[in-house]
């Protein structure tokens, strides 16, 4: 669903409705987190009959802290229901619009979809958020991190919104990007959640230490995350154009990112050789370092504890990066750091894997 002039004009004129109220400039802040529309959803079969669902309209915030819309699920458990919330951060889908989670259950992979149902079995409501971009006019901001982190939260107080039951109390749990996702909305919760108590993260296979992972991406079967993760850079910084570092057969492909989503993308990159992908075969050291300032977590302290679990054979975030890198930076921090490493298990079987143990790990932290 493309955002349209008249919705953003309500924005806008609520937003000042806002800002000139009895409540002082400082209610502004209730901004993110509004609901600009909510539709009933179908869910795929594996969740249909565990919840109803709406697909959201809301409103969040740029990583330069301009409103933004943005849009997601509120998924609600129909036979039990507790009052608490878990955000669901999902892992990569693409870049463009027909890559939206809420829209196209294509792209609400096998591994979240047993996620998804491991935390409603638990009677929690679910706030799936798309992240900026997919499905708005936007574009999307591709592994940059404080972008996700902020359309994670404001889905939480979406939800909040739709069901004033709900309690304040919440947990992230994210897979892949999404992964990336929860930590770094981990770091800002006490700064941008307002009132929402965030109680731990659980963060499968993220992406992390982008100034390790990206040099080692080409001429490997991973070079499509590598295309993506240059066109959220662009996104976000206007001094940089993808183009000016991918060489001409991979600008010649390019398409892929408007008319594909993730599969269709790591097909058509795959196969590429380093200097067929990258002008000179590599990333430049500027690049690299940008990709590394924006797209990894853990450069400040997290709020709340953090569940980490890793694959010892995912083939798209290699084992050492997280345990060797990623776990001694957490650790380094105050929150508690449980690290569950699964033998054997790739990038996607991780989290089918791990449901029921970060389902229970989540009902520790709520209880």
């Amino acid at each position: 669903m493309k955002t349209s002039l008249r919705l953003l004009a309500a924005l806008l004129l609520t937003a000042c409705a806002v800002l000139v109220s009895p409540a002082g400039p400082a209610s502004a802040a209730s901004l993110p987190g509004m609901v600009l529309s909510s539709t009933t959803a179908t869910l795929p079969p594996e969740l249909a009959p565990l919840a109803t669902a709406k697909r959201l309209q809301y409103v969040s915030t740029d990583i330069n802290g301009n409103l933004i819309t943005a849009t997601g699920l509120i998924m609600t458990p129909k036979s039990y229901k507790q009052n608490k919330v878990v955000a669901w951060a999902h892992g990569t889908t693409g870049l463009a619009d027909q890559c939206t989670p809420s829209t196209n259950q294509g792209v609400f992979w096998p591994e979240a979809r047993t996620a998804v149902a491991a935390l409603l079995g638990r009677g929690w409501t679910i706030a799936a958020t798309d992240y900026p971009g997919l499905g708005t006019t936007q574009a999307h901001p591709y592994l940059i991190g404080m972008s996700e982190a902020r359309a994670i939260i404001d889905s939480v107080k979406a939800a909040r919104n739709l069901d004033s039951a709900l309690s304040a109390q919440y947990v992230i749990d994210g897979h892949s990007q999404g992964g990336q996702g929860a930590l770094f909305a981990n770091q800002i919760a006490t700064a941008y959640d307002g009132n929402l108590v965030l109680k731990g993260t659980s963060s499968i296979a993220p992406v992390s230490n982008a100034g390790i992972l990206a040099p080692l991406i080409p001429g490997t079967p991973n070079q499509g995350y590598l295309v993506m993760g240059l066109y959220g850079l662009q996104a976000i910084d206007s001094s940089f154009s993808a183009n000016s570092v991918l060489a001409p057969p991979a600008k010649s492909k390019t398409s892929v990112l408007g008319t594909g989503c993730l599969m269709e993308i790591l097909a058509s990159y795959q196969n590429l050789t380093p200097s067929q992908l990258l002008v000179g075969g590599a990333l430049p050291d500027s690049v690299v370092a940008k990709l590394d300032h924006f797209d990894s977590p853990a450069q400040t302290t997290t709020t709340a504890p953090v569940l980490l679990i890793q694959g010892t054979d995912d083939e798209s975030v290699p084992q050492f990066l997280t345990h060797d890198y990623l776990l001694p930076e957490l650790q380094a921090y105050n929150p508690p750091v449980t690290y569950v490493e699964i033998q054997g298990a790739t990038h996607d079987s991780a989290v089918i894997d791990s449901a029921n143990t970060v389902a229970t790990w989540i009902a520790g932290r709520f209880s």
